[in-house]
């Protein structure tokens, strides 16, 4: 008997293309899937703000940038002598207001011009659990390691969710026309909220994603939350918090995002391109040899190939380095590379 039910996604509508560009944004699950899809030579715009868990944070982010709007001008806030924002990820400071201010309006800047000629844009919400800054009344991304007595900790309620989520889109389609919009719920659990609150959220999220799917022909769902808790439906799949998938599950998880989301064109050049990273990763036991030589000349003939489909400069560079480098060896020397 098979004690597993797997599950494999029906094929989007609309499939993502070789040249697709690709921006996505949300919680850490937004990284990972930026990460496969870089790996994969697709052009990808991954995570800009950095880490966001709430479609309220995210959603506001996004309208700055399509409106080319600055970094609210109320939430910025100084901590050890650094400047950070409440709407941004930790990672972006400044040791000064004005730094940070310059540094984010270029960023939201950057992010718009790639959300109007962005062909998918992947949402992946974390929480509706939000805090909400007492002394502006606004909810933020980030504490940024504040007291905690100058927030407000809640549930967004599903109304909300649904109408900032449902005001997004439309302004999104409104400036890209022909963007799509792929939404999915991180399987990152959020147990400090509790378990039974994670829950309420993630399915206020889920439901609030079904909708807009039915109401809108260029907004799409991959079931990356169901994946994680119902086909790898087990603590081995987790890193040891057993909050955040692994790099097994993580894999996994793109592989069937692949299966339904690329097309053929693309499927095929990933396993061409996997094939070539595999060999550029490949160690020789006699380095040095002129099999050896001849294997790297090999590589490089197959990347001159690939770089009519995809930017190849810098690993072509690094297998030039490489026969640079190549020392004079005997020449009858035959050993296996």
């Amino acid at each position: 008997m098979d004690f597993r039910t797997e599950l494999s996604p029906e094929k989007l509508p609309a499939l993502i293309r070789p040249d697709a560009r690709v921006v996505t944004i949300g919680s850490c699950f937004a990284d990972v899937l930026g990460r496969h899809l870089t790996d994969n030579k697709v052009a990808v715009r991954s995570n800009p703000f950095g880490t966001l868990f709430n479609p309220v944070s995210i959603a506001k982010l996004l309208l700055a940038s399509l409106q080319s709007a600055g970094p609210d001008p109320d939430l910025y806030v100084e901590r050890d002598g650094l400047w950070f924002h409440y709407d941004f990820h930790s990672t972006f400071w400044g040791r000064s207001r004005d730094e940070l201010h310059a540094r984010l309006t270029e960023l939201l800047t950057q992010t718009g011009e790639a959300l109007r000629t962005a062909d998918w844009l992947v949402l992946t919400l974390g929480t509706t659990t939000v805090y909400r800054h007492l002394e502006t009344g606004k909810v933020i991304a980030n504490c940024q390691k504040m007291p905690g007595f100058l927030f407000e900790k809640y549930l967004y309620a599903y109304e909300h969710v649904q109408q900032t989520l449902n005001d997004l889109v439309k302004k999104l389609k409104r400036t890209n026309p022909g963007l799509q919009i792929l939404l999915t719920v991180s399987p990152v659990r959020h147990t400090k909220d509790t378990l039974p609150l994670n829950q309420a959220s993630k399915s206020i999220l889920r439901a609030v994603s079904h909708e807009l799917t039915v109401w809108n022909e260029q907004v799409h769902y991959f079931p990356a939350y169901e994946i994680m808790m119902d086909d790898l439906r087990d603590y081995r799949f987790y890193e040891a918090d057993l909050i955040h998938p692994n790099a097994v599950a993580e894999t996994y998880i793109f592989e069937k995002f692949a299966e339904c989301a690329f097309d053929a064109e693309l499927r095929s050049f990933i396993t061409e391109w996997q094939s070539l990273r595999k060999a550029m990763a490949h160690r020789p036991f006699h380095e040095g040899t002129e099999s050896h030589r001849r294997f790297l000349e090999k590589l490089l003939q197959q990347l001159d190939a690939v770089s009519k489909k995809a930017d190849v400069t810098r690993e072509k560079q690094e297998i030039e380095s490489r026969l640079r480098a190549f020392k004079t060896i005997d020449p009858g020397a035959n050993q296996a590379a």
